[in-house]
């Protein structure tokens, strides 16, 4: 089989975690970079990319990379690619464009005048063109414009990994479910003590733990992959892939995941979204109503994950002080034996939690640069 460059993209901060999934699931020439992790294999390597990386955003598989400071050498660089490999007429074609530092500023202009030399392309060679489908295209080409040097890429992954596809109800402010997921990657818990999360919103960090812990890919929950749609897909692989997972998934929890909110309806999405994660059960994970000044944890070593509200608006700071003020109380009094991780986008709001961070890891929730601290209560 021969192999292929690939680059999976995920949030800044997070290439770490990301680079170490990969090369667990047997993944070659693994190398960091800003903002993902290059690697290479076949097509398994990234049908199993797609399957099981939790942290990751998207799986690109590059094909070209030229200079290009103008319309032309960009129509030209797109057209080196034999496109008709990927794309026949019947399918449908969407191009998406990232671009920064460069003599083209415009992205939508770049995307227009690269799919030009894609339909171009296959009309001079075949004598008919695919279509434009923005919304759920057969193949979305992927380019990178930077420092005037253009990458072209075909989106393995079609939707962003992000979306599981157990998260219908999309609360306010919703944390993404692989940065979820690398929260719970950087507190090193391995499904082996109990893990808690006390502000648990609609569920998503106790869910991806839950997933983790029972060995269950995030990939399995979805119902299609871009790659799905390619002339070469491969679907007795695929289907392969997919049952040496279900083989070696586990039916209970090896310890208590739980989470609690102080919020009703925050705790009906919670197990609406648990439920159709596949997590709900005898020995699987649990959510309850229950204020932070009530929490009453089995008795550690645990982990506590905390991703309390930033208060991103004017006078929303003053307010959430006390709130933050009452999560070191309780880590203090309640949590002994406990490690905690606090994720925050407010560095003054996290001075109220009152105790020393052992670290910090810089994170980024879309725009915000974040902080996650570690507190460890002995």
């Amino acid at each position: 089989m021969s192999t292929q460059q690939f680059f999976a993209t995920t949030a800044k901060g997070v290439e770490e975690v990301l680079a170490g999934e990969l090369s667990r699931l047997g993944a070659a020439e693994v190398v960091q970079e800003n903002g993902g992790v290059r690697f290479a294999g076949g097509m398994e390597a990234m049908y199993r990319a797609n399957l099981w990386l939790r942290t990751a955003s998207r799986v690109l598989m590059p094909l070209a990379e030229f200079a290009c400071e103008n319309p032309d050498e960009l129509y030209a660089g797109v057209r080196t690619v034999d496109w008709h490999r990927y794309l026949t007429p019947a399918m449908t074609l969407a191009v998406d464009c990232n671009l920064r530092d460069s003599a083209l500023t415009h992205s939508g202009y770049v995307a227009l005048k690269a799919k030009d030399g894609i339909v171009d392309q296959l009309r001079d060679k075949l004598g008919t063109r695919p279509n434009v489908d923005t919304r759920d295209p057969d193949l979305r080409v992927n380019l990178r414009l930077f420092r005037n040097r253009c990458t072209v890429s075909l989106d393995c992954s079609g939707t962003p990994l992000d979306r599981r596809g157990y998260r219908l109800e999309r609360h306010e402010a919703p944390l993404k479910e692989n940065l979820a997921a690398a929260l719970v990657a950087f507190s090193g818990w391995d499904g082996s003590q109990p893990l808690l999360d006390p502000m648990c919103g609609t569920g998503t960090i106790a869910i991806e733990a839950a997933l983790q812990a029972l060995k269950v890919p995030p990939g399995l929950l979805r119902l299609s992959f871009g790659f799905q749609r390619w002339p070469e897909y491969d679907k007795s692989l695929w289907d392969r892939l997919v049952a040496e997972a279900h083989e070696g998934e586990l039916d209970t929890l090896p310890a208590p995941v739980l989470g609690s909110d102080i919020s009703h309806s925050a705790v009906n999405m919670a197990w609406e979204n648990a439920r159709r994660a596949g997590v709900v059960g005898e020995g699987l994970v649990q959510f309850d109503r229950c204020a932070i000044g009530e929490l009453a944890p089995p008795p550690g070593p645990g982990v506590l994950i905390f991703n309390p509200p930033y208060g991103m608006r004017l006078g929303e700071e003053e307010a959430l002080k006390p709130l933050y003020k009452e999560i070191g109380d309780v880590m203090k009094q309640r949590c002994k034996g406990y490690t905690a991780y606090l994720f925050t986008g407010n560095h003054q709001l996290a001075k109220c939690v009152g105790l020393k961070p052992s670290r910090r890891i810089v994170l980024y929730n879309g725009p915000i640069e974040c902080r996650l601290l570690k507190y460890e209560l002995y």
